[in-house]
């Protein structure tokens, strides 16, 4: 079973963001990081955040936790020739963080169109573990190739922050939660033991199938194991059986639709949004069937 990249190309011509095309054209090798960058800089804001949309679903342009996630996937994916954008984000996340070092979910939106409610309601003066550990372990697999980024203060503290609601948690984490919890441990340096003991504990709330539903999303609505583990070789695959990633690949694999592209499984607030979605899982996709030899 393979996809087609000729068909994927043309869905995100026909569909996608020029942010998605550029990531897609880096991914393939067929243009430089600067390319990519340079449609990531149409997001960014003169404080050192991102908004104006990167995060489909919150279309307000001031900068946003959730916009700063999205950048630094972009930066991880164009290593070093990110330059100096990363640590601005770090300086621009300290600046809006609250003061026991986390993030809330959302800041203020002034103008609430096209925005999920649950971005326009948030609480900006409560320390959102969710949007925490996102942004976090995003930040720490910039990190790894830029050390302006691993040594930063504030990741530090947003870092401390996550571990010290881990360390008092009794109740479950919600599905969206555990991926990004997840994903942050994964991230963390070895240097942090809690970080393991955490990654063990938590790995195993995941079922077997590697498949949980969203709650409080649409019924068919899952993370599946792919997505709690992306990319071979990290920690987090380790507490996945071989059989399981392999036939969520086949899944992921068999998902591409015939226009090419691959679509979300929840709603979108509005019409852009539910084409900018599906052009960003497509982009991610096909990412993650290369890292793991699919594609």
């Amino acid at each position: 079973m393979t996809i087609d990249l000729g068909a994927a190309a043309d869905f995100l011509t026909m569909n996608g963001r020029m942010l998605e095309r550029r990531r897609f054209e880096l991914l393939l090798g067929r243009e430089g990081p600067e390319s990519a960058l340079v449609a990531l800089d149409a997001y960014r804001n003169p404080d050192g955040g991102y908004g104006w949309g990167i995060e489909p679903d919150l279309r307000a342009a001031e900068s946003q936790p959730a916009g700063a996630l999205h950048a630094f996937e972009v930066f991880e994916e164009c290593g070093t020739a990110a330059g100096s954008r990363p640590a601005e984000l770090c300086d621009w996340l300290s600046r809006v963080s609250l003061p026991d070092g986390g993030l809330p979910f959302a800041l203020p939106v002034a103008v609430a169109a096209g925005c999920a409610p649950f971005w326009v309601h948030a609480d900006p003066m409560s320390s959102s573990l969710h949007i925490t550990s996102a942004v976090a372990g995003a930040a720490h697999r910039v990190g790894a190739s830029d050390p302006a980024v691993a040594t930063h203060p504030w990741l530090a503290a947003a870092t401390r922050l996550c571990l010290e609601r881990l360390d008092a948690r009794t109740e479950r984490l919600s599905t969206l939660e555990l991926l990004y919890v997840l994903g942050l441990l994964d991230a963390v340096p070895a240097a942090e033991p809690r970080a393991a003991t955490h990654l063990a504990r938590l790995a195993a709330t995941v079922p077997a199938s590697g498949a949980m539903h969203v709650e409080g999303g649409a019924p068919d609505e899952m993370i599946h194991a792919i997505q709690f583990s992306p990319m071979p070789g990290r920690p987090v695959r380790g507490y996945f059986d071989a059989a399981v990633i392999s036939a969520d690949l086949d899944r992921l694999t068999a998902g591409q639709r015939g226009h090419g592209g691959w679509e979300v499984d929840f709603g979108s607030f509005s019409p852009a949004a539910a084409l900018e979605w599906n052009a960003y899982v497509t982009v991610n996709a096909v990412k993650s069937l290369r890292a793991n030899g699919r594609a």
